[in-house]
C-alpha cells in the first residue's frame, strides 16, 4: 500500500519553522515520557491551523519539552480503521452513542513498530485503550493477526465467522506527522498532529488536510496548565475531532454525515 504521507527524513525541509522552534526546546526520550502518570486525566481537543501552531510552539519556550523519537521531534504516524458494512462504529460516534468501539491498527513510522488497538468509551465518556504488538498493519488486513485478541473483546471478527459475531473490514487509511510536547512540571501532554491524509478503502477517494492542525491535551485535572492561558491568547478554541469520522466523512459519499456537517463546515477555516 503506497505511502500518503511526506517522508520522515524530509521533515525539517517540510515544515522548516516548525522544526526550528522545536530545536529550542529541550528534548524528552521516549523512556523519561514512560515515567509520567497522569492519574486524574482530562483530554480536549483543539482544531487550529499551522501558522497558529508556530505561533504557540515560539510562546511555549521555557514551559515544554518536545519528544524525540529515533531522532526526530516530528514523527510519522499511519493508522488504518475497521467497521462493518453498516460503518455501525462510524454511525454511533457520529450521534453521540455510548457505549461505543473502534478498531484500529497503527504504525509509529519511525521505528517500524505496529500495534493492533481497541479504544472504548463508556457511558461515563472514559476512553480506555487496548492494544497488542502485531508485525505489521498489512498483517491484519491481510492475515487476521489479532483475530483472538479482537474477539476476546469485542462481538467482532475479521475473517474466521463465528455464530453472533460481526464481520468487520479495513475502511479508512490515515497518515499524519505527530510532535508530542510535555510540560515542565509533567502534568500533562500535548500531540500535534498535522499532514493528514485519508484514503478511502471503500470508495477509493483520498483526502488532503495540508494546513489543519490537531491538538489533544491530556492533563491532570488537579494542576493548572501552561498551555490553556497561551491556546486563549491565540484564539484557540477547543473542539471535537475525530480522525476516523471526519476521514470517512470527507471521502465516503454513501454515508450519512449529517450529524458532522457543521463540523465539516467550520473546517473550512483551518484549510
Amino acid at each position: 500500500m503506497e505511502n500518503l504521507s511526506p517522508d520522515s527524513r524530509n521533515m525539517p525541509q517540510q515544515y522548516p519553522t516548525l522544526q526550528a522552534f522545536l530545536d529550542l526546546l529541550p528534548p524528552i526520550t521516549l523512556e523519561e515520557m514512560s515515567g509520567i502518570r497522569l492519574m486524574n486525566r482530562t483530554d480536549t481537543k483543539f482544531v487550529t491551523t499551522l501558522s497558529v501552531l508556530e505561533q504557540l510552539l515560539e510562546l511555549c519556550q521555557g514551559s515544554y519539552y518536545a519528544q524525540v523519537n529515533c531522532g526526530h521531534q516530528i514523527s510519522p504516524y499511519r493508522t488504518v480503521y475497521w467497521d462493518d458494512d453498516q460503518h455501525d462504529m462510524f454511525q454511533r460516534h457520529q450521534h453521540g452513542y455510548k457505549p461505543r468501539t473502534k478498531v484500529r491498527a497503527r504504525t509509529y513510522v519511525d521505528s517500524d513498530i505496529s500495534f493492533l488497538e481497541i479504544k472504548k468509551k463508556d457511558n461515563h465518556g472514559k476512553t480506555r485503550k487496548k492494544r497488542i504488538s502485531v508485525p505489521s498493519i498489512e498483517a491484519v488486513m491481510n492475515d487476521g493477526v489479532g483475530e483472538a485478541f479482537l474477539k476476546e473483546r469485542t462481538p467482532f471478527y475479521f475473517s474466521e465467522a463465528e455464530e453472533g459475531r460481526t464481520r468487520i473490514r479495513a475502511r479508512l487509511q490515515n497518515q499524519f506527522q505527530r510532535i508530542t510536547l510535555v510540560n515542565k512540571a509533567h502534568t500533562e501532554r500535548l500531540t500535534i498532529d498535522f499532514g493528514l491524509c485519508f484514503k478511502n478503502f471503500d470508495s477509493g477517494v483520498e483526502h488532503e488536510l495540508p494546513r489543519t492542525v490537531i491538538i489533544e491535551l491530556k492533563r491532570d485535572g488537579r494542576q493548572p496548565s501552561p498551555i490553556l492561558p497561551l491556546l486563549r491568547q491565540l484564539r484557540v478554541k477547543p473542539a471535537g475531532f475525530s480522525k476516523y469520522c471526519i476521514g470517512t466523512a470527507l471521502t465516503n459519499p454513501d454515508v450519512r454525515v449529517n450529524n458532522f456537517k457543521q463540523r465539516l463546515i467550520n473546517l473550512r477555516h483551518y484549510l
